[in-house]
């Protein structure tokens, strides 16, 4: 049976794209991002294509492609329309689908709605975690979160450099699965993707 994975950040610029794009390629699943903000000439969708190698997934537009790089809320005021969650509609596809989501799961997409609106009980919620100084608190937050909807986290991916107490405590409180780490590489492409799709492979498939 085929399978949806949401995957979330506990912030802004936390690598969940790149997480993306390694469960992307691990699953050969299509991929969409309902709201993308911004960098519309070198997209998240753009980003990718560029990391995943395998020939099945494929690419399906955005919902609301909005110009400057803030909140969708906001951008969407700039670009003089409103987020509607009955315009994101989700792409029909055979396949499994990643969605990826704009920072974290209350990021406005309107006055009323935020990105945890867009996720269904059968999703399998993955949450990407990159150490900084609040990390911790707000990692277990997201999963507060989404417990408040009923909502499960299906895994936590850490990203950036290894940090044992912080992964450690995390793991203890959070009472999630651990699908693995990224590292903080120096540099990432289709290569890098792909090592890390097989190494994360036995775990996405195990939620």
């Amino acid at each position: 049976m085929k399978s949806t994975y949401f995957i979330t950040g506990i912030s802004t610029e936390v690598g969940k794209t790149v997480a993306a794009a390694i469960v992307t390629e691990a699953l050969e699943a299509d991929y969409w991002k309902p709201v993308q903000a911004g960098e519309l000439d070198n997209s998240d969708t753009h980003k990718i294509k560029r990391l995943v190698s395998n020939d099945i997934s494929q690419y399906h537009d955005n919902s609301f492609a909005l110009h400057t790089p803030m909140s969708p809320h906001a951008a969407a005021a700039i670009d003089g329309i409103e987020i509607q969650l009955s315009a994101i509609k989700r792409p029909k596809t055979k396949n499994s689908l990643v969605i990826e989501g704009a920072g974290g799961l209350l990021v406005p997409l309107n006055d009323i709605d935020t990105i945890i609106d867009l996720i269904q009980p059968t999703d399998k919620i993955i949450i990407v975690s990159r150490h900084y100084l609040g990390s911790i608190n707000h990692t277990l937050l997201t999963v507060e979160a989404l417990k408040s909807r009923n909502l499960t986290a299906a895994g936590i991916i850490f990203s950036g450099d290894e940090h044992p107490t912080t992964e450690d405590i995390i793991t203890k409180m959070a009472q999630v699965p651990i699908i693995g780490r990224i590292d903080e590489e120096p540099y990432i492409d289709a290569h890098v993707v792909s090592e890390y799709a097989t190494l994360f492979k036995e775990a996405l498939e195990a939620l």
